[in-house]
């Protein structure tokens, strides 16, 4: 099985030297995609000066989705790899991969972040869906066979947030078995001054009811899990302007950006369901468009 790595970066010159170093250590034997955002700090002639990448491709985009798809479109390998930019992998990494996907079309695993306190690690993420069995993965750690990426047709790019859970739905739907390779072990380090990211709660919503009226449609198990996380989110936004965390104002607006969030991502949902009647339910997808490429060093 021959593997591609695919590694989308914005902005993460730094970050992006480790996880370069790790792969050429670990995994030398890996075709390695490098997939640049709009990046201000020079990480395009960081990537140009090394020996151990295989492509480099240039995008204008800022979305996430678009990178992994413009990777997906020069990788060459039977498998293709999808690793966060600020992620290193760890000695088993490449062997559960291969492992993984000799028994399932897909195969995610742990992230280790190092605190000061100890380290940290997640698990595998199941939930039964209007009959339909979804295996939720890391879209930062993460293997495909290429011909069930193919199947995919690679990532939905309308979504800015949420990609990967939208292709763990379109997984589930097309009966493509993820699993979960405790090998598969990438590390994030502490870092000291990392801040808070303030969450966009109109995106998260408008994600959420996107993808769920995209895959299965408008029906009560949709409304029913887009209002409970809503109310769950409210409840936990609520007590934190009790506890002196947050504003009535910020919360009222915060509201207001989760229904319309709900009601443009519902409307878009529904048309991308209607454009795409294929088990795939992506119109916005890998083959839709060929011009995500600035321009495209390939050294291979």
């Amino acid at each position: 099985m021959t593997l591609s790595v695919v590694v989308p970066t914005l902005n993460g010159r730094d970050q992006l030297a480790a996880s370069l170093d790790s792969l050429a250590a670990r995994a030398p034997d890996a075709e390695v995609i490098v997939v640049n955002g709009p990046s201000a700090d020079g990480t395009t002639g960081m990537v140009r000066d090394r020996d151990d990448v295989d492509v480099l491709v240039e995008i204008s985009a800022r979305t996430l989705n678009v990178a992994r798809n413009a990777g997906i479109e020069v990788a060459s390998g039977d498998a293709v790899a999808f690793l966060g930019h600020d992620l290193v992998v760890e000695e088993s990494w490449a062997d559960a991969i291969r492992a993984g996907l000799d028994e399932a079309h897909v195969v995610t695993g742990p992230t280790h972040q190092t605190l000061q306190g100890g380290m940290t690690t997640d698990e595998l993420e199941e939930r039964d869906i209007a009959n339909r069995h979804v295996t939720y993965f890391n879209g930062g750690n993460v293997a495909f066979r290429a011909r069930t990426l193919k199947r995919l047709d690679g990532f939905d790019e309308y979504l800015e947030t949420g990609g990967a859970r939208d292709a763990a739905h379109r997984l589930g739907g097309i009966d493509a078995r993820v699993t979960w390779g405790a090998g598969m072990c990438v590390r994030r380090e502490y870092e000291a001054d990392g801040g808070v990211t303030e969450r966009d709660w109109g995106w998260k919503y408008r994600a959420l009811a996107y993808r769920l009226v995209k895959n299965y449609g408008l029906r009560p198990t949709v409304a029913r899990r887009t209002l409970v996380h809503a109310a769950e989110d409210a409840y936990s936004a609520a007590r934190g302007v009790l506890r002196g965390d947050g504003t009535p104002t910020g919360w009222l607006g915060n509201g207001r950006d989760v229904v319309v969030g709900i009601t443009t991502g519902g409307s878009d949902g529904f048309v991308a369901r209607s454009r795409d009647r294929t088990s795939s339910r992506n119109p916005h997808g890998v083959s839709k468009r060929a011009d995500r490429a600035v321009a495209r060093y390939d050294w291979r």
